[in-house]
């Protein structure tokens, strides 16, 4: 029998998974863009348009401070695997890989959310079914919201053999279901128009509701399995003069002294006549100011595939995106799962939707796409919304004239690169500062550069007394001396070189590390294309060394006496002196 005591989803190579770089993030500013004029005070500026691998993307954000368990809502629209042909996506993959893919991605998303924060993925049914599973698995069952029917289509298909799609699916998680508290929607005048005032009640418009609830489950149903009788079973006599009880396994509304309360108040209706079944009466001033979502969005309330279709070629007209969602699509989930500031982000950006709207909504975004589109698609959209020259989609509703601005963003290159004998060695695109920010993801420390010349060691922190020292230097004995003078008895520092000739167990504050060897085993090198796509598939893992490197020996070492890692290669200098070049 097997050992597996879960209840789970299995697929080919599920325990396949990428090692993968954190990558640093670079700025273009060419590429940013802003707002001439600031149009109010809430005008937000550092919204983030990343292009890369949206995997290798979540993970440098992941250790982001500002990021990692800051994002409210994530709405993802990621390739459907329909086996179609988009120009602009691989979306024909095996059904192993895509799973495979989408686990990966998930499980950095869910990092990402904050505690009350929510997930929003749009799907179809050739996959989501299987994604609702995969979620169960990641998120937890009981973090699971809702399946949200969404109406794409008017027309049914005349040329679909058997029966014409009419929907997609909308799955909502979020990162902690007991946390997360769902905004109502704004009432519309069609929920209002519901409400009448036959009996020109001075109270105003009201609507009636059933006065009758079940009899099963609760306190009041365990009282009745257990006794026969409920307090909320008793005759009703009505105005015509009609007789009446509750039908089988249900009871009134309220106990019989509450009903007479509420007869006296006029809160209860017979109908014109005087003589139906009563009902209770809810005034629309007294109503919640919002409704409650429902599961079943209809083109009517949120759009289709058609408006999306003409949404997306008003930016570019003459390569119009393949799967573009409507604008009121996106605004109805985060009018449910956010509030203005809040953080959005979106890994599968294709078009821009999600960022324009959350822009347009006064929310903060972030948006990752790999193609050559968020050039030509993304960032000319944005444009416009910020220069307020979109007057489409939710602009009226939303109530936008412009403002605002983002940055540019590209993954840096790999650290490591091989020469011409195959040894990896740093890449020569990364510049100190980089490198300094790279190690410093590497090694599960924030990069803070100290502004004090004095703190010259310090380009980043763990704790409030633990830091890290990147260098490209050879350190010698007496610069090592020196560091650790200058770091001082009650602090400790991990640092990071190229090469030093010094014994460590002298510098009870300071471990020593190598660079590139220290790293060398921590994840697979010089990969930029984790995207959706089969020839891009990772190679089955090599064998890795089993030998333990120099990050995980210093990690263990910071806060007591240094020790040289287990497999410190030999000084590359024999003679001492002051760091060299």
């Amino acid at each position: 029998m097997s050992k597996k005591t879960k209840l789970e989803l299995t697929w080919i190579g599920k325990d396949e998974r990428p090692k993968l770089e954190p990558r640093i993030l670079i700025e273009d500013p060419a590429k940013s863009y802003h707002a001439e004029v600031r149009h109010s005070d809430g005008d937000i500026f550092d919204n983030m348009l990343i292009r890369g691998d949206n995997l290798l993307a979540l993970k440098a954000l992941e250790s982001d401070p500002k990021v990692s368990g800051q994002v409210k809502c994530v709405f993802i629209d990621p390739p459907y695997n329909t086996g179609s042909a988009f120009e602009h996506y691989d979306d024909g993959l095996e059904h192993s890989i895509w799973l495979s893919m989408m686990r990966d991605r998930l499980e950095l998303i869910r990092r990402l959310l904050s505690e009350d924060g929510s997930l929003w993925i749009t799907i179809d049914d050739n996959e989501a079914h299987y994604l609702k599973v995969l979620c169960d698995e990641i998120f937890g069952r009981a973090n699971f919201v809702a399946n949200v029917v969404w109406q794409k289509k008017f027309a049914p298909q005349a040329n679909v053999q058997g029966i014409s799609d009419s929907h997609d699916h909308v799955l909502v998680y979020t990162r902690d279901k007991t946390k997360w508290s769902p905004n109502l929607l704004p009432r519309t005048d069609e929920a209002d128009s519901r409400y009448l005032n036959p009996d020109n009640d001075p109270r105003g418009p009201w609507m009636s509701d059933n006065f009758t609830i079940s009899l099963t489950g609760g306190a009041r149903g365990a009282q009745f399995a257990r006794t026969g009788i409920s307090p909320n079973v008793y005759e009703i006599v009505t105005p015509s003069g009609r007789t009446l009880l509750p039908t089988q396994g249900r009871c009134w509304g309220t106990s019989k002294e509450r009903f007479e309360e509420l007869v006296l108040d006029n809160r209860i209706w017979f109908g014109a006549n005087g003589g139906n079944v009563p009902r209770i009466k809810r005034f629309l001033n007294e109503v919640q100011s919002g409704v409650v979502a429902r599961s079943w969005w209809p083109r009517e309330e949120v759009g289709d595939n058609q408006e999306s279709k003409r949404e997306a070629s008003a930016f570019n007209s003459e390569n119009v995106f393949a799967t573009p969602k409507p604008e009121r699509l996106i605004k109805r989930g985060l009018e449910i799962a956010t509030r203005p500031g809040d953080l959005v982000l979106d890994s599968f950006a294709g078009s821009g939707t999600t960022g324009a709207v959350a822009h347009k909504m006064g929310r903060r975004w972030i948006m990752v796409e790999l193609g050559a589109h968020s050039d030509t698609h993304i960032a000319p959209r944005m444009k416009k919304v910020i220069q307020g020259d979109d007057d489409g989609g939710v602009t009226k509703a939303a109530g936008w004239n412009g403002g605002g601005g983002f940055r540019y963003f590209n993954l840096a290159s790999s650290l490591l690169e091989q020469d011409k004998y195959g040894n990896w060695v740093i890449s020569n695109e990364y510049r100190p500062e980089m490198l300094a920010q790279a190690m410093c993801k590497h090694l599960g420390f924030t990069y803070a550069p100290s502004q004090h010349a004095d703190e010259y060691w310090s380009h980043g922190y763990s704790t409030e007394k633990d830091f890290i020292y990147v260098t490209t230097q050879q350190l010698t004995h007496d610069a090592c001396r020196k560091i650790s003078e200058d770091v001082g008895p009650e602090r400790s520092l991990l640092v990071c070189c190229k090469a030093f000739n010094a014994d460590p167990d002298k510098f009870d504050n300071l471990t020593l590390v190598k660079i590139p060897s220290s790293i060398l085993t921590k994840c697979e090198w010089g990969r930029d294309d984790y995207s959706l796509n089969i020839a891009n598939l990772p190679l089955t893992d090599q064998e890795g060394d089993d030998d333990a490197d120099e990050a995980a020996a210093a990690s263990v070492k910071r806060g007591r006496k240094s020790k040289a890692s287990p497999d410190a290669e030999p000084s590359l200098f024999d003679t001492p002196g002051t760091a060299e070049e």
